[in-house]
């Protein structure tokens, strides 16, 4: 490993594409920047070996709040560095690609929710994390998949809009029945082509495997399944689960990095495979890039202008803590990086 960033001078060399170089060029300019690189498991797998942490969103909002680094590079999707900056204000966050964005999260804006809220006055908004500052701001709290169901719950009333996902309201739906859910007509492009005649299909043809899904895929598919649950949800149940076949109903990005982690198990997914672009755009190069230059800043409206946009939206997140903190603090995905890889683990 090259540790000597001043005698190599490597954050200057030009480097054909050799992952391992450029993975080590990175970890030195970490250091020299004094900041920290989050990654969404989703991310391709050369990304995620050079990362501090490696986790899903509930997890990767809990470092991000946490950590003592200057400058925080996030890869992951827009909406997700809008978290990381929303909670560490102070620091610089970078998106290495710009380009990195949500088509979920881009299908609810702060005036569709505004007149959303009209359309059913006096119910309480919760949101999905997968959404703009701008609409966290609109919100009363934000939520995960992972504690979507919870966080609902605890909302006094009988009466819920949630936002932006529709196949998440469904699964709280089902999960609460004690309320109405006012369910937002987005959805996820990618969770969102696995179909049921293809795990009709794959049932048929692996009968001795456990389906599990994602609650972002269509309520026709998670029906299927035999367990339904986050990503870092799915990650523990497959880790767990005693059968050898496992289906996966998610994103490709996290279906590879279980078969990286759990060689003895057999990964199986539809086709086409459900893979997230949006989330393949940062490579190595544009997170040295990013590093070097320190460009693709994520900045939000501060405190007190936009009417509070800032404030409101950091309240949103700081409600679901204050909720669920207690009961995920030490269940939930956390990556440790060691040497060639960001092992996974449940705590």
């Amino acid at each position: 490993m090259l540790t000597d960033l001043q005698d190599l001078n490597l954050a200057k060399q030009p480097l054909e594409r050799n992952t391992e170089q450029l993975g080590e060029r990175i970890r030195l300019l970490l250091k020299e920047k004094n900041a920290i690189l989050l990654t969404h498991i989703y991310q391709r797998l050369e990304i995620q070996r050079v990362s501090d942490y490696v986790a899903d969103s509930l997890a990767l909002s809990r470092l991000a709040s946490k950590t003592d680094a200057e400058v925080i590079v996030f890869c992951g999707v827009h909406f997700m560095a809008e978290t990381a900056k929303l909670l560490s204000p102070q620091k610089t966050v970078l998106l290495p690609d710009l380009a990195s964005g949500c088509p979920m999260a881009d299908m609810i804006t702060a005036k569709d929710l505004v007149n959303f809220k009209k359309d059913n006055p006096d119910a309480p908004v919760v949101c999905y994390i997968n959404s703009s500052a701008a609409v966290k701001a609109e919100s009363d709290i934000c939520c995960t998949s992972t504690n979507a169901v919870d966080i609902v719950r605890s909302i006094p009333g009988d009466r819920v809009i949630f936002v932006p996902d529709k196949g998440l309201g469904s699964w709280v739906q089902r999960e609460v029945l004690d309320k109405q859910i006012i369910i937002y007509d987005g959805f996820c492009p990618t969770h969102y082509q696995i179909t049921t005649n293809e795990v009709h299909r794959l049932r048929k043809a692996h009968p001795e495997a456990v389906i599990i899904a994602h609650p972002e895929c269509d309520p026709s598919v998670w029906e299927l399944a035999d367990f339904v649950g986050s990503t870092s949800q799915i990650y523990k149940f497959a880790e767990e689960c005693p059968q050898e076949e496992v289906i996966v109903l998610s994103e490709h990005g996290l279906i590879r990095r279980m078969q990286a982690d759990m060689p003895q198990k057999k990964f199986l997914m539809t086709f086409p495979n459900p893979l997230c672009p949006n989330m393949k755009y940062h490579r190595l190069e544009s997170v040295i890039n990013a590093l070097e230059n320190m460009v693709h800043e994520i900045n939000i409206p501060e405190y007190g202008v936009a009417n509070g946009l800032f404030e409101r939206a950091q309240r949103t997140i700081q409600k679901m803590f204050e909720i669920t903190e207690a009961k995920y603090s030490r269940n939930y995905w956390l990556g440790a990086r060691q040497e060639g890889f960001s092992v996974m683990s449940i705590a």
